[in-house]
C-alpha cells in the first residue's frame, strides 16, 4: 500500500511541475524514453536502485548519461527519486504520471484483446466505437488471447464489452437451455 502512495506522490508531483513548465508532453516523452533503456539493460536500472552504490555514485552517473540529453527537470527528478531511494518505483511513477495526462486530457485507456494481433485500421475503428459509447476519448492497447476463438473483448473502466465467439456461444447454449 505504501508503494501506491509513492507513485500517487510522485507521479502528481512531477506532472503539475511539468504542467506548470508547460513540459507534460516532452517529460512524458524523456521518462518512456529512460524506461525504454531500463527495460533494455536491466543491470542499468539495477544499479540505481542498489543500496550499496551512493546516491552521489548514482547522481553522477545521471549527469554524465542524461546531461545535456534531456531536459533539466526531468534530471532533477531523478535525482530526487535516488536521493529519497525512489528508483524502484520509477515505472510504477510514470504509470501514473501518464494516467494523470490522460484524466487530463479526458483519456479512457483499456485493452482490446483478439485472436490474432488487430491492424491500426481496425484498432482506430474500435477506438472510435467504445469512444461513442462511454462519450469520452479511448485509447486501446491490443493484446492477443488465443482462449477467445474469434471475435474481440475490450476491457475499458472496470467494464467489459465481450463480442467474441466464446461469449456468443455461451449465450446461444443459454438461450438452448432455457426452452
Amino acid at each position: 500500500m505504501a508503494e501506491l502512495t509513492v507513485e500517487i506522490t510522485y507521479g502528481k508531483a512531477l506532472f503539475e511541475a511539468a504542467r506548470d513548465r508547460n513540459k507534460v508532453d516532452v517529460i512524458l516523452e524523456e521518462l518512456n524514453d529512460i524506461s525504454e533503456i531500463f527495460n533494455k539493460n536491466p543491470d542499468f536500472k539495477e544499479f540505481f536502485c542498489s543500496p550499496v552504490i551512493s546516491e552521489h555514485e548514482k547522481s553522477k552517473v545521471i549527469e554524465q548519461v542524461f546531461g545535456g540529453s534531456i531536459n533539466q527537470e526531468t534530471i532533477n527528478f531523478l535525482l530526487v527519486l535516488i536521493d529519497k531511494r525512489r528508483m524502484t518505483s520509477f515505472q510504477r511513477i510514470v504509470k501514473e504520471y501518464q494516467k494523470l495526462i490522460n484524466q487530463e486530457n479526458g483519456i479512457s485507456l483499456g485493452t482490446v484483446f483478439s485472436v490474432e494481433p488487430l491492424t491500426d485500421i481496425q484498432l482506430s475503428s474500435f477506438e472510435e466505437k467504445t469512444a461513442k459509447l462511454l462519450h469520452k476519448k479511448v485509447k486501446l492497447v491490443n493484446k492477443t488471447d488465443a482462449y477467445l476463438l474469434g471475435g474481440i473483448k475490450i476491457f475499458i473502466e472496470g467494464k467489459v464489452i465481450d463480442a467474441s465467439i466464446r461469449k456468443q456461444l455461451q449465450n446461444l447454449e443459454g438461450s438452448i437451455k432455457q426452452t
